[in-house]
């Protein structure tokens, strides 16, 4: 384009107001979430739900402790408690005068922070092993110094003083990553800092006929949705985390999201993508709906968990805000019952945005999470029981749960509808109403406070995820929960574990199988390590059943080790080879 002439690309662009300024003080330092929620124990000895975030906020859950002492095989006394010991003892900063000089320059003092609970919430995400380290143990680097750019200026401006003094850089989207992605390597020498980008947050653009928009990295799930949602749009991305990750973590990870048969997972929303290297800025804000050329630096990006830049803005795809919204939810009598249901629905091509299949450990889970009821809800509750129970034959100990969310037109939803339901009834399926597919679908941004609060009970779980062809899954599902029986069993650990899964997204040739692992971790020497033994040799057996090594959790150091499995030695060098090519002095030396 000459000099001279206009740019059209901007034609009839909105550019939004900016979000409100974020509440970092409203954010939990030692646990998942916000201060004022999360779950405890009532004077009464019942678990609650603190705050006002969530439907299930207030409520009273009678049942939790009592069914999870039930299927844990031991008694959960509400105030026998495994106090935490948070903040551990923070390591040190270790400065760098001349990196330090260097970006007083182009920052401003609030964007430069030494303080010790800062820098410890910086170095760590949210792995079972890093929540025990914080609480009962302690880690062995964190961040000397995070910085908080607002600009893609003021990130060039860090990156080239790193470069220029021998600095290590950690880019930080939302702290929520499950894979030790933000654990500093203990044996790294020089100066470690924490690039925050939860200041530049926000759409910078929208381009209403084309369906774009460019948007910082730092911008959350919640806060993307909010500034979008004003204009008529959404991004339709809307993982397990969304309330607290972000853009850039969602492009850094690989991500996918709950509406994923809808909207598509983060590759297919990706278009262009700003990221700022050690060896300049990669920048593609110009996009074709598709182009030809090969090495686009847009695909390098996903996945690189922060080895190759710090990415500062993306392009992508937008849809308009669905005109209807409608939950469903199907009860089956058995979870192969519910698979087959599963892979009809696909089939059929009248798919859900949302669509997760939950086993009857889980279903049972949901239970316990209930309200409790009294007078008529309570009286209604026991008829309807009986009505499934009795009448309709399922059983308590086999039935499962399928939740659903309907997007789009009018027309398009109805149609989804009337196939889904029909495949339901010809796999022996129930409806089980809208109000429990609505329950089930927004228990999943609470449920995520549960695993800390089971930590302070001496219960340690966590989550863990994969990928696998649906000719191979149901075995998969099988060969994993018998290994981790075989595994809890071997060591002679207490109680009974705890092992259950959901499929939650479907693909043409297989499903993403999302499993809970838990046990009981009171008088378990080294319990933490223990666990960490047995989620990893979960994942051989997942491996050797056929699954991937990760659907859309990433690699980072936690899984490093099984690399050599699923890439040949070529593979790995190419991927070295980028790293070096790109960031020679290893600058981006988080070590993932």
């Amino acid at each position: 384009m000459s000099q001279d002439e206009p740019d059209r690309r901007g034609a009839g662009r909105i550019y939004p107001e900016p979000p409100a300024p974020k509440a970092e003080a409203e954010l939990s330092p030692d646990v998942w979430g916000y201060r004022d929620s999360g779950f405890e124990i009532t004077a009464a000895g019942d678990v609650t739900f603190r705050g006002d975030r969530y439907p299930i906020s207030g409520t009273i859950l009678p049942d939790l402790l009592p069914w999870a002492g039930e299927v844990l095989g031991s008694e959960i006394a509400p105030d026998d408690i495994h106090t935490s010991g948070y903040p551990p003892m923070i390591p040190a900063p270790r400065s760098n005068p001349g990196f330090l000089a260097a970006i007083r320059g182009a920052l401003n003092a609030d964007q430069i922070v030494d303080d010790g609970p800062i820098r410890l919430r910086h170095g760590h995400g949210h792995t079972q092993q890093e929540m025990w380290d914080i609480k009962y143990a302690s880690l062995a680097r964190v961040p000397d110094l995070v910085v908080y750019p607002r600009t893609d200026e003021q990130i060039q401006a860090i990156v080239h003083a790193a470069s220029e003094h021998d600095v290590c850089l950690v880019p930080y989207g939302g702290g929520t990553n499950f894979t030790d992605a933000l654990r500093c390597p203990a044996d790294e020498k020089r100066s470690i800092v924490s690039i925050d980008m939860g200041r530049m947050n926000r759409v910078l653009w929208i381009d209403p006929e084309n369906c774009l928009a460019c948007i910082e990295a730092g911008a959350t799930g919640i806060e993307i949705s909010e500034q979008l949602a004003r204009h008529g749009f959404t991004m339709g991305h809307e993982p397990d985390s969304y309330e607290l990750s972000t853009l850039g973590g969602w492009v850094a990870t690989h991500a996918s999201g709950m509406k994923k048969n809808r909207y598509g997972n983060i590759e297919d929303l990706l278009l262009g993508v700003r990221v700022v290297t050690a060896s300049g800025v990669l920048d593609r804000e110009s996009v074709a709906p598709r182009e030809s050329i090969g090495g686009d630096p847009a695909r390098w990006l996903l996945g690189s968990e922060g080895r190759l830049g710090i990415i500062s803005r993306c392009v992508v795809k937008l849809f308009p805000l669905p005109a209807v919204q409608h939950h469903g939810s199907v009860i089956f009598k058995s979870f192969d019952a519910g698979f087959e249901f599963m892979r009809a629905v696909h089939r059929s091509g009248q798919i859900p945005a949302s669509i997760r299949l939950m086993d009857n450990l889980q279903f049972q889970f949901g239970q316990a999470l209930k309200p409790k009821k009294e007078g008529l809800a309570a009286l209604i509750s026991r008829v309807e029981k009986l009505y499934v129970l009795g009448m309709k034959g399922f059983e308590a100990d086999k039935m499962v749960a399928c939740t659903l969310l309907f997007e789009g037109s009018a027309e398009q939803v109805a149609a989804e509808e009337r196939t889904v339901y029909a495949l339901a009834a010809r796999h022996a399926g129930m409806k089980a109403g809208s109000e429990n597919g609505e329950r089930g679908y927004q228990l999943t941004f609470s449920i995520a406070y549960i695993r800390d609060f089971m930590m302070d009970h001496h219960i340690l779980a966590e989550s863990f995820e994969t990928a696998v062809p649906w000719s191979q899954a149901l075995a998969l599902c099988e060969n994993v929960k018998q290994r981790v029986w075989q595994e809890h069993t071997k060591r002679g650990l207490p109680g009974i574990p705890f092992i259950t899964c959901r499929v939650t997204q479907l693909y043409d040739t297989g499903v993403c199988i999302y499993f809970y692992f838990a046990f009981l971790s009171k008088g378990v020497d080294n319990a933490s390590q223990v666990y960490s033994e047995i989620e990893h040799i979960a994942r051989e057996e997942i491996l050797a059943s056929g699954g991937s090594l990760s659907h859309h959790h990433g690699v980072g150091k936690l899984r490093q080790d099984f690399l050599g499995e699923i890439l040949s030695q070529t593979a790995l060098d190419w991927r070295r080879r980028l790293e070096e090519s790109v960031d020679p002095k290893n600058i981006f030396g988080c070590g993932n």
